[in-house]
């Protein structure tokens, strides 16, 4: 089955992965944009085709290269049901605590503008997905967590995913830093957090994210699911906090900073409700278990 230490090299060998899929999309995408001009979605969408082609060709090689195991078992299973679950829980609790933010006055918001909000939803769905939904939960949800929760008891590959997945934005940092360098772009210094986003902020948030994403993979079995509640945590939060700046054609401006407490609320609440679809389902979390994999010449 692998020793400790053997999984614990898998799952950083998994957040290099994103990690540099991350960064070197950004700073080739940047240095296109310098030299050619190329801005706005075009540079967007090219950012996500490189960071969903290195994430993607490199978790296929660990694991049917390196680990020599099948792809099947990171939880493809589910389908349409899973992304349909997985947007219906995070939507409606969404807007059950955004609404009740409105109504406690936290919360004012612009008037709709439907063909440009159409437009950024799609737009903003293809390359969010390509760029950090599915990437992402391939690489932590998947293949990260999946190869410890062989080994460790779940508490702990539990706690170990939320942790690389929130280092993985400042190790990207590093990444584009490097990469921009090389390519002759001005570029940030690294940090604990991404660029453009508050540490603490993210020092909060990302923690929250993180585990309710595995709790919803964990009680559906299901990797679309947290595709799923990972896109539509990211086109609620650009629509509505953020949709000022993203011009999104809908936007929610906060009438107090406690306002965005609401977002990780949301989130905790979208967990509540996949642990209940769990327990209804028969579907424990099973805190001290283990999901034993195949013994297999590449599990040392």
């Amino acid at each position: 089955m692998g020793s400790r230490f053997g999984v614990l090299r898998r799952a950083i060998a998994g957040t290099c992965v994103m990690a540099v899929a991350l960064g070197v999309a950004g700073a080739v995408a940047q240095a296109v944009h310098s030299q050619l001009g190329l801005g706005g979605v075009g540079r967007q969408a090219l950012a996500a085709v490189i960071c969903l082609a290195v994430a993607v060709a490199s978790i296929v090689l660990l694991r049917t290269r390196v680990d020599r195991l099948p792809l099947a078992d990171l939880g493809f299973g589910g389908g349409a049901r899973a992304c349909a679950l997985g947007a219906a829980v995070t939507a409606g609790c969404a807007a059950l605590v955004l609404g009740a933010g409105s109504w406690a006055g936290w919360l004012t918001w612009g008037e709709v503008e439907p063909a440009k909000l159409v437009r950024f939803l799609v737009v903003n769905a293809v390359i969010a997905c390509a760029l950090e939904a599915f990437p992402e939960e391939l690489v932590f949800r998947g293949y990260v967590f999946t190869s410890l929760d062989g080994v460790w008891r779940r508490w702990t590959a539990f706690l170990a995913t939320v942790v690389l997945f929130t280092v993985a934005g400042g190790a990207s940092s590093v990444v584009y830093a490097g990469v921009g360098t090389l390519l002759g772009e001005e570029v940030p210094a690294p940090g604990f957090a991404p660029a453009g986003e508050d540490p603490l902020v993210y020092a909060v948030l990302y923690p929250v994210f993180g585990a309710v994403l595995l709790i919803a993979r964990i009680t559906t079995g299901s990797l679309w699911t947290s595709v799923a509640l990972h896109l539509t945590y990211l086109s609620v939060v650009r629509i509505t906090i953020d949709g000022t700046a993203r011009d999104a054609g809908w936007s929610a401006d906060p009438a107090t900073p406690d306002a965005l407490l609401l977002v990780p609320v949301f989130l905790l609440l979208s967990g509540a409700v996949f642990l209940a679809v769990g327990r209804v389902r028969g579907r424990r979390v099973g805190w001290r278990d283990r999901t034993p994999g195949p013994v297999t010449a590449g599990r040392r």
